[in-house]
């Protein structure tokens, strides 16, 4: 018997972020896309990959949020992770083959002295297990051939790193590893290269996001919950685009100087000069971004009629809900 052809999700336009605590053993992209699925959203994209190993905070943002991702790509992270000590792999987490055995460290290690050895900037050599690409290839495409490529050390920022005996382990055989960071540090080579100053050999055993940018762990809603929602209460799960500018000073236009910006028109005016700020306008309804240089607003990224119609009928909706 032919299986009946499966029913055609009709997409609408959806805006806003979305927090999502990933769970382990799905890929970014999976939770992106499933995500995407429930909501019924005709645009989506995340703001830093998780690998499937990993947990914690993803932001997916939907329509024009898309518009502003590139801020929360850029912003700081924060993780707890568990260095398994001892063992080496071939992708420095747990996924990976293992390397190398050596024995456990001692016990009497000064984990504030190691933990200051790795804070500040520091320079990380990239995973070949990794989605950078050389030549325009990805590098887990090599190391999957079986091909080890010549990469640069990268300078990434470790603003605070604490380590501990983990308390699951007697034995000396795992280490908890609290880390701040700047975007682009690979956890994964960090626990490598702190097993490595230790002279026991490291690698990455779970890993959780908890912060990224300003947002926290504890505003984050898993797919199971969003699943088990009704449509509407999904929408209303979002936080609005605005909440991926709320670090950025502001300017508010009149409803002329609105509608010139939105056309690309630099305005003039008596504004400090500014690399980035959020433009609103009457009503305090988001414009997009704009940068001020010599007295004149630039736009950077604008929203289009459509968006802000949308935007601001979904605001209506959710106070008369």
């Amino acid at each position: 018997m032919t299986p009946a052809p499966r029913a055609r999700v009709a997409r609408r336009p959806v805006h806003g972020v979305l927090l999502l605590d990933k769970p382990l053993g799905m890929s970014s992209n999976h939770a992106l896309q499933k995500a995407k699925w429930l909501l019924r959203a005709e645009k989506a994209g995340h703001t830093g990959t998780l690998d499937p190993l990993a947990t914690g905070i993803l932001p997916i943002c939907f329509g024009a949020a898309t518009k502003f991702s590139q801020l929360h790509l850029d912003a700081d992270k924060a993780y707890d992770a568990l260095l398994r000590l001892g063992t080496t792999t071939t992708t420095a987490d747990a996924e990976g083959s293992v390397v190398q055995t050596r024995d456990l460290p001692e016990a009497d290690i000064d984990l504030q002295a190691l933990a200051d050895r790795f804070t500040g900037r520091i320079g990380q050599m990239p995973p070949m297990y990794s989605a950078l690409k050389k030549d325009g290839k990805a590098l887990y495409d090599y190391a999957r051939a079986g091909e080890v490529v010549e990469r640069e050390v990268r300078q990434v920022d470790v603003h605070a790193l604490k380590l501990q005996w983990a308390t699951t382990s007697a034995d000396h055989a795992a280490l908890e590893a609290q880390v701040r960071c700047s975007k682009g540090t690979y956890i994964r080579t960090l626990a490598q290269d702190i097993g490595e100053a230790m002279g026991c050999g490291a690698h990455l055993g779970a890993l959780r996001r908890v912060a990224a940018g300003s947002f926290q762990l504890a505003q984050c809603i898993t797919l199971q919950a969003l699943e088990s929602m009704a449509d509407s209460d999904r929408v209303n799960a979002l936080l609005p685009v605005v909440s991926l500018l709320q670090d950025l000073a502001s300017i508010h236009l009149d409803e002329p100087e609105s509608a010139r910006f939105l056309s690309g028109l630099p305005r003039r005016g008596s504004w400090p000069d500014t690399p980035l700020l959020s433009v609103y306008g009457p009503g305090d309804v988001l414009l997009g971004t704009g940068r001020v240089e010599a007295g004149q607003l630039h736009p950077v990224r604008l929203l289009n009629t459509d968006e802000i119609q949308e935007m601001t009928q979904t605001s209506v909706n959710a106070v008369t809900a």
